[in-house]
C-alpha cells in the first residue's frame, strides 16, 4: 500500500463548477509534458464519454451530446438535449455518463441555470446557496433524454462517478452543502429501475469550515466480495476511505485511506482485465516531500493544504487496492514560457473504449491522451 501519510491538515482546491470551470483550455500548447507511453487523443472532447448500441462513442457538454464513429477521429454536429421534459438545463463540466447493461444512458450533473452562490466571509456560509443535483436517462442512445428529475437544490461541488454493481443496482456519487458553518458532504444516489427512480444514501459529514471544507468529489468502484467502495477527497493529505455493504444505501467503516493525495478529486475505474487504475494528483511533485500550503483561515477551509495538481499520478491494483503499483507521473504542466505560473492538470475522466486501452481526459489543463494498459503493467 502507498505509505500512509501524517494527516496534515491540507485543504481543497478550485473545483471546476465551484469558480466558473477554469483551465478547461485545449490540449496543443506545449507546457503540458505527457509520458510517452500516452499518445495525444484527435479530439477536444473533455467526456466522459460511453459507447452506443452500435459500439460507437457518446459524450454530452452543456447543451448537447455528439456521436463518434471513428473512435474519437470526427464527431457529429451537436444533438441538441431533446426530450418531452428536458427544460432550461445546461449541464456541468462535472457529470457522470453510463450506460447501463440494458443499454439506457444515464447523465448525472448539476443544472447551471439554477446555480446561485452567496458566500459570507463574515458568516463562513453561503446562506440559500444553490446548485441543483439532476440526472437523465435515454433509451435511444442520447437522440432524446426523458426522466429529468432534480434530486435536491443543495450547492453541489461535483458529480464525478457512476457505476452498476453486479446486481444491476445503478449508483452515482454526489454532493451537498450544509451550513452553520459552510461546509461540504458526500452521498450517493442509487437506482433498482435503470435510472426511473432514484434513493439517497446517508449523508457522510467529517466536519469543516470554508467554501472548500468538508469532504468531497468521491470516486467509487465494487470490490470482488460485494462491497463498495468510495475514495472521498479530502483535506487531511490523503483520501479518506468509506465501505458500502449494502448496494451503497448506507455507508460506514469511514477512515483514512492511505492513499496520500493532494487536495483534488481522483477517478478509480475497474477495467477489463479485472485491475483496479487509480488516477489522481499527490500532494508533492515527484521525488519531492513539501509544496506550498494555502487555506487554513475558515474560508476556503478550517486547515492549510496542498493544492498542488500540477502533476497527474496513475497507479494499477490487482489486489482490490491492498496494494498498489508504484505511482508513474504520465502528465505535467511546466511553467509556462509566456507568463511565467504554473498551470494544473486535474479532475481526471478514464473511459476503457476497448479491452485495455484507456482515454484519460481532464477538466483542468486539457488534457486528452490514450495508453495501453500493458504498456504500464506485466500481466501474470
Amino acid at each position: 500500500m502507498f505509505a500512509a501519510l501524517t494527516r496534515r491538515p491540507l485543504a481543497l482546491a478550485l473545483s471546476g463548477v465551484w469558480i466558473g470551470l477554469l483551465l478547461a483550455t485545449g490540449q496543443a500548447d506545449d507546457d503540458l509534458w505527457l509520458d510517452a507511453r500516452l499518445q495525444r487523443l484527435p479530439t477536444d472532447q473533455l467526456g466522459p464519454f460511453v459507447h452506443t448500441k452500435s459500439g460507437d462513442i457518446l459524450c454530452l457538454d452543456a447543451e448537447a451530446s455528439y456521436v463518434s464513429r471513428d473512435d474519437g477521429q470526427t464527431w457529429s454536429d451537436p444533438r441538441p438535449l431533446h426530450g418531452t421534459s428536458v427544460h432550461n438545463v445546461r449541464v456541468s463540466n462535472e457529470r457522470a455518463l453510463f450506460r447501463t447493461r440494458d443499454g439506457t444512458i444515464i447523465a448525472a450533473y448539476m443544472n447551471l441555470n439554477e446555480r446561485k452562490w452567496t458566500w459570507s466571509n463574515e458568516l463562513h456560509d453561503a446562506p440559500g446557496a444553490t446548485l441543483p443535483t439532476y440526472v437523465m436517462r435515454s433509451t435511444d442512445d442520447g437522440q432524446t433524454w426523458e426522466d429529468v428529475q432534480k434530486l435536491h437544490d443543495h450547492w453541489s461541488g461535483a458529480v464525478r462517478d457512476m457505476i452498476q454493481t453486479k446486481d444491476g443496482r445503478i449508483l452515482f456519487t454526489a454532493m451537498k452543502m450544509l451550513h452553520d458553518p459552510g461546509r461540504h458532504t458526500v452521498l450517493t444516489y442509487s437506482s433498482t429501475d435503470d435510472g426511473q427512480h432514484w434513493s439517497a444514501s446517508n449523508l457522510i459529514d467529517l466536519g469543516g469550515r470554508g467554501h472548500h471544507g468538508g469532504v468531497t468529489e468521491p470516486t467509487v468502484t465494487e470490490l470482488r466480495d460485494g462491497r463498495l467502495w468510495m475514495l472521498i477527497r479530502t483535506n487531511w493529505g490523503e483520501f479518506w476511505s468509506a465501505h458500502s455493504y449494502d448496494g451503497g444505501r448506507f455507508w460506514r467503516t469511514l477512515q483514512p485511506s492511505g492513499i496520500a493525495a493532494s487536495s483534488a478529486p481522483a477517478m478509480l475505474r475497474r477495467l477489463a482485465s479485472g485491475r483496479l487504475l487509480l488516477v489522481w494528483n499527490r500532494p508533492y511533485p515527484e521525488g519531492k516531500r513539501d509544496w506550498p500550503l494555502s487555506g487554513g483561515d475558515g474560508l476556503w477551509s478550517e486547515t492549510p493544504v496542498s493544492n498542488h495538481r500540477e502533476e497527474l499520478s496513475l497507479a494499477f491494483s490487482a489486489d482490490e487496492g491492498q496494494t498498489w503499483s508504484k505511482p508513474v507521473v504520465v502528465a505535467h504542466r511546466r511553467e509556462s514560457s509566456a507568463t511565467g505560473s504554473r498551470r494544473w492538470v486535474a479532475y481526471p475522466y478514464l473511459f476503457e473504449h476497448k479491452p485495455g486501452q484507456l482515454w484519460l481526459t481532464t477538466m483542468q489543463g486539457g488534457l486528452r491522451a490514450s495508453f495501453r494498459e500493458a504498456d504500464f503493467v506485466t500481466a501474470p
